[in-house]
């Protein structure tokens, strides 16, 4: 069948930049991103394109290309369904709070939600695309839905349903060139005629080799397996660094000579403050719920203990500051820089920094905060503790100690670490790894300490400014 008109449900961290590679790519084919959310999509129809809901490198661009030529965002759910030909689910499912599987379960309350409204609004025959990431057997739980006359309004009764599960492997910061040079796109299905359409509208820019085809639950499971496979990787590197801090090593040295091995190679093999993102910890929990729903709980332990890990490893690194501050950073100025869970995004959802950052807050230490994409509201939102601009006014540093375990934000990095007692660096913007430390060192109180969780920072230039210097996973800054 012809694919001319295509509504997504969703103008989140996938929909969006998802629809807008889509309609730059095929620009006969009319795209329509609709949600519920009032304020988004004010956002993706801004002016100023800087106000775009979501930051990545490229996006912008493409958006001012398409944007009211084949690309339009809108709230009018029921009118965009009932005018396409494919629909794609491109919802937040977030992990269960209470309830069977609370802490690892997919909720599904809004897939769920958005099938009924398919099933309501549809006419005539509809490609339904699973695009969200979501459990094993959820398409089952989609077409029972769609072919259940009892959500029909009278008028579509003979409306028909095809569904296919193409999930994205996107990572943020890389998303519009994962999108538009992708390693393959997968499209899971078991109707020929609904999988070349979808296939049709890659081929527009994806060779056709890289187009893989699988049964429905295999491309379901793929999506949770590659970013457990991710996450399990960035948790065996962070591990290791731990040990390389203990016995002298260097996991940079380690992590060149182990991804020289073809059998490992070297992506995912640096050393950081840990995995964040909407995805990785919400699909390995999804992943250990399903191994313990089908009884296999020594799949489940394996999986669960790379989140385990994880959280640990967060939380040694905010007891290393603590102990290198001399034990107590109660009423100590710590500038934190980077609060995104990546470069290159605006996204914080699991971020490292959160539970750093508490952990210090927790402490009593008194954060100045900054990141060149991440608001202060969305750090306040993060943290659960409202900014405390007051801090901003604080001229002399002994006055702080009042205002132990409070933060407040700065847009500058120099004001940010004005009298600070260290620096610390948890995403690895750019930026961050080209800073004048010579200049930052006659700013900060003595003894001072710069703690690199990136391994960004130039080890000589921070020594040689006189300030004390720890890098992850480096043995021979941490005795």
């Amino acid at each position: 069948m012809e694919i001319k008109n295509i509504c997504c449900i969703g103008a989140g961290y996938v929909g969006g930049p998802s629809m807008a590679v889509f309609a730059d790519k095929c620009p006969k084919i009319q795209i329509e991103v609709v949600d519920l959310n009032e304020e988004r999509i004010r956002n993706w129809n801004n002016e100023d394109l800087s106000k775009l809901p979501i930051y990545e490198p490229g996006l912008a661009e493409i958006v001012k290309r398409c944007r009211g030529r084949n690309l339009n965002f809108s709230n009018l759910i029921k009118e965009k369904i009932a005018i396409a030909d494919m629909v794609f689910i491109s919802v937040n499912t977030p992990t269960k709070t209470k309830g069977i599987g609370a802490g690892k379960a997919s909720d599904l309350k809004w897939v769920e939600e958005c099938a009924r409204q398919v099933a309501e609004f549809s006419v005539g025959h509809t490609i339904v695309v699973e695009k969200s990431t979501i459990p094993v057997r959820t398409a089952e739980t989609i077409m029972s839905i769609l072919k259940s006359s009892d959500n029909f309004h009278a008028k579509n009764s003979k409306s028909t349903f095809e569904v296919l599960s193409n999930p994205e492997f996107l990572a943020e910061g890389t998303a519009i060139k994962d999108l538009e040079n992708p390693d393959r796109i997968l499209i899971g299905g078991e109707n020929d005629e609904a999988i070349k359409a979808l296939s049709a509208l890659y081929q527009n820019w994806v060779p056709k080799d890289k187009i893989l085809r699988t049964n429905i639950w295999s491309s379901e499971l793929a999506k949770l397996t590659s970013n457990a496979f991710l996450a399990q990787r960035i948790s065996s590197i962070n591990s290791i660094s731990a040990l390389c801090e203990a016995t002298g090593a260097d996991i940079k040295e380690v992590s060149r000579a182990i991804g020289s091995d073809s059998r490992i190679g070297s992506k995912f093999l640096d050393s950081g403050p840990g995995f964040g993102g909407s995805c990785f910890k919400k699909d390995i929990l999804n992943l250990v719920y399903l191994a313990e729903y089908f009884g296999l709980p020594e799949i489940a332990n394996f999986w669960e203990e790379v989140v385990h890990i994880n959280k640990w490893h967060q939380q040694r690194i905010s007891r290393l500051i603590v102990k290198k501050l001399l034990g107590t950073v109660t009423g100590k100025k710590i500038c934190i820089l980077g609060f995104a869970f990546k470069a290159n995004t605006n996204d914080t959802r699991e971020s490292a920094s959160i539970k750093i950052c508490q952990d210090l807050i927790e402490e009593g230490a008194v954060l100045f905060i900054q990141d060149p994409q991440v608001s202060s509201s969305q750090i306040s939102l993060d943290l659960g503790k409202q900014e405390n601009k007051e801090l901003k006014n604080i001229k002399e540093k002994n006055l702080l100690m009042k205002f132990e375990g409070e933060w407040c934000y700065e847009k500058n990095i120099f004001s940010a670490v004005e009298g600070a007692d260290s620096v610390v660096v948890l995403t690895e913007w750019e930026e961050y790894s080209s800073i004048n430390w010579e200049e930052v060192s006659k700013k900060m109180r003595k003894p001072s300490w710069v703690f690199d969780s990136r391994s960004i920072v130039c080890q000589k230039k921070v020594i040689d400014a006189n300030l004390n210097f720890w890098r992850i996973g480096d043995g021979t800054t941490t005795k």
